[in-house]
């Protein structure tokens, strides 16, 4: 399990240092030593926090991954923006701010974030200059990161990435990533973390409400209804629905790292507790399949 660090730049609440240095802390204290990070979050805030958060841990024990794509820049007002980069320069730029925010000599995964909309750029440009960073040592791993099939496809298909985060795609709520991007990562040996595993919000409730978040808006009505039958099944099988969702997106071998945030210590080691578990799932997963809820090819002898 890694920690998301979208929370750490105030995605749905302002927290100061102190708070995200606790979250830091108790991901530590509960054994996490993988942490993902991004300038766009918080206009590279959550950098900053999570930099000065691991200050007092040793560099060769945990793993950071960061991204690019994203240029922060003061605007025409002096004011920080974020604007879309996918040249070479831009790339080493955006390299190069993100070590100085982390306080870092080293990012351990680099991820080309949200490529679709400039994929040519990505795949011709970003690309061969993150290859020739991670040849030169200045990054660990490359890789990318989104919620976009086609995007993901693309680079497991056409590029020499070693890791590929899935945001929201392969979740207890759909497995779109399954059809393709998954077969793609498995032949080509890309390691796939699994991020957005809660879907914005919609799975990290036991009981979802009509409020409850999809992609960072109104949930749809037909997935409601497939998330609270998801639920039932879960409360029926002796789970809830937010550890089904934490067990099911790291039950895949393929997957490397489950990556969540959490707003705060308390929920940091309810999702650990969740995660870790050691209660067999198995019958929980069958009913869920006999319902057509999850698929099941999971079980099949090529994926174990």
């Amino acid at each position: 399990m890694g920690l998301g660090t979208a929370q750490l730049g105030d995605l749905y609440e302002a927290l100061d240092q102190d708070r995200a240095t606790s979250i830091v802390d108790a991901a530590w204290n509960a054994g996490i030593r993988y942490f993902d990070t991004a300038p766009h979050y918080g206009l590279g805030l959550a950098e900053k926090r999570l930099g000065v958060a691991l200050a007092p841990y040793r560099r060769h024990d945990y793993v950071v991954s960061s991204k690019v794509g994203r240029i922060v820049a003061p605007g025409s007002d002096g004011t920080p923006r974020r604007r879309w980069d996918f040249s070479a320069s831009g790339i080493r730029r955006s390299i190069d701010d993100s070590l100085t925010r982390l306080g870092l000599d080293r990012i351990d995964i680099a991820l080309i974030h949200d490529p679709q909309g400039h994929l040519f750029e990505a795949l011709n440009y970003a690309y061969p200059a993150l290859a020739k960073l991670r040849a030169d040592g200045v990054v660990g791993a490359i890789g990318v990161g989104s919620g976009d099939l086609g995007a993901l496809g693309a680079f497991a298909r056409e590029t020499d990435i070693d890791a590929a985060m899935i945001a929201g795609r392969y979740t207890l709520l759909e497995q779109p990533a399954l059809e393709e991007v998954i077969p793609a990562c498995i032949e080509a040996g890309i390691s796939v973390l699994n991020a957005g595993v809660f879907n914005s919000g919609l799975l990290g409730a036991t009981n979802p409400s009509a409020d409850s978040k999809y992609e960072y808006a109104a949930v749809p009505p037909e997935l409601l209804e497939r998330a609270r039958r998801l639920a039932d099944v879960a409360r029926n099988g002796g789970s809830t629905l937010p550890q089904a969702a934490l067990r099911f997106a790291g039950r895949d071998p393929v997957v490397s790292s489950v990556v969540v945030g959490a707003d705060g210590p308390e929920q940091l080691r309810q999702n650990v507790a969740m995660f870790e578990d050691p209660r067999s799932m198995d019958d929980l997963w069958a009913s869920l399949e006999q319902a057509h809820l999850i698929p099941s090819s999971l079980n099949s002898p090529s994926r174990k």
